[in-house]
């Protein structure tokens, strides 16, 4: 009976085999593909809007990816900027974020019930200090437009590195190599030039929005090790994550606007203009939670590191479309900081993957130089 017990048990579950030669059970742990939790439908399968990327080969993969990307943060950027060009929009960004935090709050409920698992795993102090961090890193962003051109704000948000690494330093006691250091250095150096050319030649600059994009960043350095930290203990999904974290932003947004008398104004200005507020809000809205889908999907199928040169593409791509449609004055100066920081990004990306980017050594780029010399002579005595 136990043979046959066991080999039944074994056919149904994969756990259990059972050797009548040698009068012995071994019991063997099932694949990730075998059990898994039930709200899980695969390993395998990746679905992002409904589209199973899983089904198609990788360089497919890679090129929807990079047109999600491009095409919905693009849309985001573009009407980002459109909304602050409103005539008297500028001093209602706060209320922007709280329309921002209401739809994907909608969005990640939707998409949570699509699943079947909605059970709320991450503990409910976690969210707060999340969506405090999360208010705190959008609302900031959004409100520092009205100080600032919009170049100015990519440029800063492309240097994330920056408070990450005195945060490391400070508080953790960590200890960065020279790539790092010098990745932060051309980073500051970039955002310095930059920040000067733009105080010459922008008419409406003013430091506040400095200050403000400053304390976003500070804010989205300290938001991702928490979220990181957060779904890896509790194993909570992103669906999860989107829903609590900006249903109890809202409320803090919405409290702090009552508590200081910005929603009235904010509500009247906006029922004025409901198509270009509330219309393109939406829309706002909805791209950039498409778009953060396709950049998790990205990262885990072909790394971090293809994501970041993505993504960084799509920073320097924004900045281009902003100058070619909406009029605003330019200097040289913003390319030669921009790419001091793009130098700087690529120094941190290089730092952090030395093993599948190793770059040419002193000896190769000598012998180039002189075999590239022996043509040239060749070529001459010929």
């Amino acid at each position: 009976m136990v043979p046959a017990a066991t080999s039944a048990m074994s056919a149904k579950y994969g756990l259990v085999s059972y050797n009548s030669s040698r009068k012995h059970i071994s019991i063997s742990m099932p694949s990730s593909t075998e059990v898994m939790s039930p709200h899980i439908k695969s390993v395998e399968e990746l679905r992002v809007l409904g589209i199973n990327l899983s089904s198609f080969s990788p360089p497919t993969q890679f090129l929807i990816c990079v047109a999600g990307v491009f095409l919905f943060y693009l849309i985001y950027g573009y009407l980002q900027e459109l909304i602050f060009s409103i005539e008297g929009f500028k001093q209602f960004g706060w209320y922007l974020t709280l329309i921002q935090f209401g739809f994907y709050s909608m969005f990640g409920l939707v998409e949570l019930q699509l699943t079947q698992d909605k059970r709320r795993r991450i503990p409910g102090k976690t969210y707060m200090i999340i969506a405090f961090l999360t208010v705190g890193t959008m609302g900031l962003s959004n409100t520092s437009l009205g100080y600032l051109n919009y170049p100015t704000q990519v440029i800063f948000k492309c240097c994330k590195l920056i408070p990450v690494m005195i945060g490391g330093v400070f508080i953790q006691g960590k200890r960065y190599n020279v790539a790092d250091v010098s990745a932060a250095l051309c980073m500051s150096l970039g955002l310095v030039w930059f920040t000067l050319a733009d105080s010459k030649v922008a008419p409406n600059f003013n430091a506040t929005g400095v200050l403000l994009i400053s304390m976003a960043l500070c804010a989205d350095a300290a938001i991702g090790n928490v979220q990181e930290k957060a779904m890896k203990l509790h194993n909570g999904s992103n669906s999860e994550m989107v829903l609590y974290s900006y249903s109890i932003g809202f409320v803090y947004i919405l409290t702090g606007l009552l508590c200081v008398g910005g929603l009235g104004p904010a509500v009247a200005f906006c029922s004025e203009h409901p198509v270009i507020t509330y219309g393109y809000a939406f829309i706002f809205s909805l791209t950039g939670y498409f778009g953060i889908s396709f950049v998790l999907a990205l990262i885990k199928l072909f790394g971090a590191l293809v994501a970041v040169t993505v993504t960084t593409g799509r920073k320097a791509m924004t900045i281009v479309l902003s100058f070619m449609f909406f009029s605003k004055p330019f200097t040289f100066q913003y390319i030669w900081g921009g790419l001091l920081v793009l130098f700087g990004i690529f120094l941190n990306v290089y730092s952090k993957n030395k093993d599948k980017m190793k770059l040419p050594s002193i000896g190769n780029l000598r012998g180039w130089l002189l075999t590239g010399k022996k043509v040239r002579l060749l070529s001459q005595n010929v």
